[in-house]
């Protein structure tokens, strides 16, 4: 295949990240969406990195890209999903968060990654607009700052429900930044078909100049849930060939299966989600991609509401 197809480790949890790598590769991926978390190269615990230098070396021996992800939901606060945000009240909050993205980018160098992902947050209660775009573009900076000493793009994603929750969002934020070369996007397929007016694939080439990460799923419109291949809405030909088509613009990244909720069936997800991927793909010449296996869609998740 043209595109190079990964999994997000936050859909493999139950699993010791070494095991996930090797089953990744062992199913045929050409890479990995590694979220960093306290079970998943901890980026807040001893040794980091000593630790990212033995990632580093698995994924070298096993022949996987990687995007460093920060999407880990009680990494900084356990009891605040995803707190504190770019977007927090409280400066220092902000700079906590902050320093884990320095962080991410740090460890994203040390592995070879290909961009380290992020998002702007949900904008707290009594928080005008204004005022969360001012936070955000003061709390990124210094992550673009690093992103560009390392060479590592920084991809943030229009998330449903945060401040930058669409495409528009994203290009809002980079004329706030002053256009900085290091600030890339994020796009989500399933985030796409549920918030965006342009269909999927329409996406995916309006945002191919500034993409530096993709993550695909299955979801429905309107609704905020990431869902199997074939358990959703999303007419998956045409965004598989927009995606093949993504090489001519320059696009070297992964697209990373992202399924956060389903660790519970990782491994047979991962395999089912591959072999989806590899049948509805207009470059799927891989013999693998012929196999009976690779002709059934995943089956299992709750079906569109």
């Amino acid at each position: 295949m043209t595109i190079r197809l990964g999994y997000g480790t936050n859909g493999l949890t139950d699993l010791r990240l070494g095991d996930a790598l090797g089953l990744l590769s062992d199913l045929g991926y050409d890479g990995v969406g590694l979220t960093l978390d306290h079970m998943h190269l901890d980026p807040i615990g001893p040794d980091l990195l000593v630790r990212t230098r033995r990632v580093a070396a698995r994924l070298q021996e096993l022949g996987l890209g990687v995007t460093v992800e920060t999407g880990a939901r009680y990494v900084l606060d356990p009891r605040r999903k995803h707190g504190p945000s770019l977007l927090d009240p409280d400066p220092e909050a902000r700079a906590a968060r902050t320093g884990l993205l320095v962080r991410a980018v740090e460890v994203a160098a040390g592995l070879g990654a290909h961009a380290v992902h992020c998002f702007s947050g949900v904008l707290p209660p009594g928080t005008d607009a204004g005022t969360g775009w001012d936070r955000l573009t003061g709390a990124l900076a210094p992550v673009i700052d690093a992103a560009g000493r390392a060479g590592v793009p920084l991809a943030i994603e229009p998330e449903p429900g945060h401040l930058l929750s669409r495409l528009s969002g994203f290009h809002h934020l980079r004329a706030l930044c002053g256009e900085p070369e290091p600030l890339g996007l994020t796009l989500d397929i399933g985030h796409c078909q549920c918030l965006e007016t342009a269909a999927p694939a329409d996406c995916v080439r309006e945002a191919a100049p500034w993409l530096r990460h993709v993550q695909i799923e299955d979801m429905c419109r309107g609704v905020h849930e990431h869902l199997p291949f074939g358990d959703g809405e999303i007419d998956f030909p045409p965004v598989l060939a927009a995606l093949d088509a993504l090489g001519d613009s320059g696009y070297q990244g992964l697209t990373v299966v992202e399924l956060p909720r389903h660790s519970h069936a990782g491994p047979e997800l991962a395999q089912s989600s591959i072999e989806f991927l590899r049948k509805h793909s207009p470059s799927a010449h891989s013999p693998s991609a012929h196999s009976p296996s690779a002709h059934s869609a995943p089956k299992g998740a709750a079906p569109c509401r």
